[in-house]
């Protein structure tokens, strides 16, 4: 009787932690989609004070000058930002930098692995649920997509760079790869795109 209690109990913290699961995932889900709505929103709002400006202080203005002064002064943001992200950087200007990318699932349920770039140095990848991702070092596909497909191409140019892994519990299952004397946003975008060719391919 008992053993019939324990098995049942197993079974309802089995399902309680599935839809603990789904529901992280859709509140990381719906997080990320309101920090970028949140920016939408800051840029829109940046065009609009920018048109109240003009409009109200120099209404004699004709349209069409009032939409170049627009448009130069979204040409200036977008020049900055072209400087900020080439490929080299100074060292100054990486420190303190953070770029956060999320990898879903195909239907976008679930959220399998973040990645963090931190001062244009190093990444950090976190897989989630790693025991369901089940990816460790010797498999094939981690060898040929991840490891040959980016490291070894990156390390070819790059011979500095260093990679370490943080295991699972006591198991062989990588739950977090950490990157460090990365060069360049290229090689992070490389790093990404074959860590969400594994991540997809298997799931």
């Amino acid at each position: 009787m008992n053993s019939m209690v324990s098995k049942g109990k197993d079974k309802e913290i089995k399902k309680l932690s599935e839809i603990l699961s789904i529901i992280q995932n859709l509140y990381y889900k719906k997080k990320e989609q309101l920090e970028e709505l949140q920016l939408e929103i800051s840029k829109l709002k940046e065009v609009l004070n920018a048109l109240n400006l003009i409009v109200s202080n120099k209404s004699f203005y004709s349209a069409d000058e009032i939409y170049q002064n627009v448009l130069n002064k979204f040409d200036k943001d977008k020049e900055s930002i072209e400087e900020y992200f080439k490929t080299e950087i100074t060292e100054e200007k990486a420190k303190g930098t953070k770029i956060k990318r999320k990898i879903f699932s195909k239907d976008e349920e679930d959220l399998l692995c973040v990645l963090n770039f931190i001062d244009f140095n190093r990444v950090e990848i976190k897989f989630i649920d790693p025991q369901l991702r089940a990816i460790k070092e010797t498999s094939e596909s981690f060898i040929s997509i991840f490891l040959r497909g980016a490291l070894l191409q990156i390390k070819n140019k790059n011979p500095d760079l260093n990679l370490s892994y943080k295991y699972f519990k006591n198991t062989d299952i990588i739950e977090i790869i950490k990157i460090s004397n990365l060069k360049s946003i290229n090689e992070y975008d490389l790093i990404t795109s074959r860590i969400r060719n594994i991540l997809l391919e298997s799931y």
